[in-house]
């Protein structure tokens, strides 16, 4: 009987460890790659990628530099044209005059309705003093008009996409730092990228940076938030995000790093964040229906290097139905990673809590 007490000794041990890995929903990806190979461009450092689809195919974008901060920050594109990424480009940096140069941060691609491709960027010292800018291309991210600058006191979009409204205006999910407070606010301009106006939401004594925008029936919106209390943030709009509620915390944990989120042809919700409330080494996708409750759909990374950094995501859907994820590799690389939703298999989270198997 021995062998047999050994072998079912084994089997529930296994059994145990089985049970408790991670819920990783890798089913659902199509395929992972990087944009770049580090041999093709002259930077050492990137982070804050941005993706949209043109006419022609999909467009990636983020800053690269030595590091950043760093006045040699510029901000750098690809375009994914038959089957491929292309070699990334420099089309936008913070070269004032022959003597001066700031860093470039945070690149945010937009698609009008006309086609049109907005690149809005920040450049300046640091995100405390940074101003917005923008450069439009009318032929799918081949080349781009000169920088224009977003009106006085407007920043643009800080980090996530911006949305089209019912009305045809742009509405563009941001925020401002200080040393002591963080707050997120909104803005819109027209689609001919004019008449801006900011709207004002009651940041209820939290420090939200940030956000990104989800619709659900009957003109109801929801932001949600990078933040320093540990969890993501959010606010709801029941009047087509003319007015907002109060900042407030969900039940999903954040590691004070930036999130994205998209909402879906089918009205699913799908939220890319670090599922954790310290370090950048584990990134994950959640799924939800109503905002509220949320399940863990694909565990993307998950590193036992504390040191290790996926952050940063940037998520859309194509008209294909497809879902496309860009993030921040290590600091060194841009991964992106397709995804098919209707394969996701999802597991709820509780009290913010990343499942098992």
């Amino acid at each position: 009987m021995k062998p047999i007490t050994n072998l079912l000794f084994v089997m529930l041990v296994s059994a145990n460890i089985f049970a408790q890995q991670p819920f990783n929903g890798k089913s659902a990806v199509l395929k992972t790659e990087f944009i770049y190979n580090a041999k093709d461009v002259p930077f050492p450092s990137c982070h804050a990628s941005t993706i949209v689809e043109s006419n022609e195919g999909l467009i990636a974008a983020w800053f690269g530099g030595t590091d950043e901060k760093n006045p040699d920050v510029g901000i750098w594109l690809s375009r994914f044209t038959d089957g491929k990424w292309s070699i990334p480009v420099e089309v936008a940096n913070g070269v004032q005059n022959k003597d001066l140069r700031y860093p470039s941060w945070n690149p945010v691609l937009f698609k009008k309705d006309n086609g049109e491709i907005v690149l809005y960027y920040k450049v300046g010292p640091n995100p405390r003093s940074w101003w917005g800018l923008f450069k439009t291309s009318t032929d799918n991210g081949k080349t781009w008009s000169p920088e224009n600058k977003i009106p006085n006191n407007l920043l643009g979009p800080i980090k996530n996409k911006p949305v089209r409204l019912p009305n045809g205006n742009i509405l563009y999910p941001t925020s401002f730092e200080t040393s002591k407070k963080w707050n997120i606010y909104l803005e819109t301009s027209t689609q001919d990228l004019k008449n801006w106006h900011k709207i004002n939401i009651d940041n209820n004594n939290l420090n939200s940076i940030q956000p990104s925008i989800l619709f659900y029936k009957d003109g109801k919106m929801q932001l949600l938030c990078r933040s320093k209390n540990k969890k993501i943030n959010q606010s709801w709009s029941e009047d087509k995000g003319e007015t907002w509620s109060a900042v407030t915390p969900t039940t999903l944990p954040n590691n004070n790093a930036g999130t994205d989120a998209v909402t879906l042809a089918d009205g699913m919700q799908v939220l890319v964040f670090n599922p954790i409330i310290k370090g950048r080494n584990k990134l994950a996708v959640a799924i939800s229906k109503d905002g509220v409750n949320w399940n863990a759909a694909i565990l993307l990374e998950n590193d036992s290097k504390k040191s290790a950094e996926y952050s940063y995501p940037a998520v859309i859907q194509t008209k294909d139905g497809l879902v496309h994820i860009t993030y921040t590799w290590n600091r060194e690389l841009i991964k992106h990673v397709l995804v098919d939703p209707s394969k996701i298999k999802s597991k709820a989270i509780v009290n913010g809590k990343w499942p098992v198997q």
